[in-house]
């Protein structure tokens, strides 16, 4: 019998853009039970075993610290039909915690990060590809708030590190992955019109067997 295989959306879009949340509100639209989420960020070498690769030296919004090799081969199993083991990442500790994810599959599989569309060997596999745009202001205040709440860091530590690789690395390498996207959403989460749109054509291409 033939398997059809899931269909494969990435969400890309700056830190802070909303990408999580433009994620959250098509889930909603298409419903939990239809759809996977596999984020870019579990997939985040794990830094310092070696004692000569302190936090602070590592530039985490280059394309090199995250393993996406791993994760085109996770999709290619997933497309396969075949189950794969997320790596769950810590993010207070910089390493890979013991546990994985165990993931099935679905109907509808969503991969969201920074940089998947900065990576040819991912956004190839991507049925649908989507850039959540929104302003660097906005963009950086809300990566403030999640990272001082979330993920106990100093108001100093977050901005240093946008100055020195956030913002630099998002004019290299995530602001020109922009061309590669079928789909460009402005006003990240808040543009309940555009996601609906968006909600609806992955409705009907899933109907539809892509």
């Amino acid at each position: 019998m033939h398997v059809k295989s899931p269909l494969i959306i990435g969400i890309a879009g700056g830190s802070g853009s909303g990408k999580s949340s433009v994620t959250d509100r098509i889930v909603e639209r298409l419903g939990a039970d239809r759809v996977t989420i596999i984020n870019h960020d579990s997939y985040y070498r794990g830094i310092g075993d070696d004692g000569e690769s302190p936090p602070e030296g590592v530039n985490f919004d280059h394309p090199d610290a995250l393993e996406t090799s791993l994760l085109v081969l996770h999709l290619e199993h997933l497309r396969a039909g075949r189950a794969v083991d997320v790596p769950s990442y810590d993010f207070a500790k910089h390493k890979r915690s013991p546990e994985t994810r165990r993931v099935e599959g679905a109907e509808i599989i969503i991969v969201d990060g920074i940089l998947i569309l900065a990576v040819s060997a991912l956004h190839e596999l991507m049925d649908i590809r989507i850039f959540v745009d929104t302003d660097a202001d906005e963009r950086l205040a809300r990566r403030i708030r999640r990272d001082m709440l979330e993920r106990g860091r100093s108001l100093d530590s977050v901005l240093d590190q946008y100055l020195h690789s956030v913002r630099p690395m998002h004019l290299e390498f995530v602001e020109p992955s922009k061309k590669w996207a079928d789909v460009i959403i402005p006003h990240g989460g808040e543009n309940r019109v555009a996601i609906d749109i968006v909600a609806s054509g992955i409705a009907e291409m899933v109907r539809a067997g892509k």
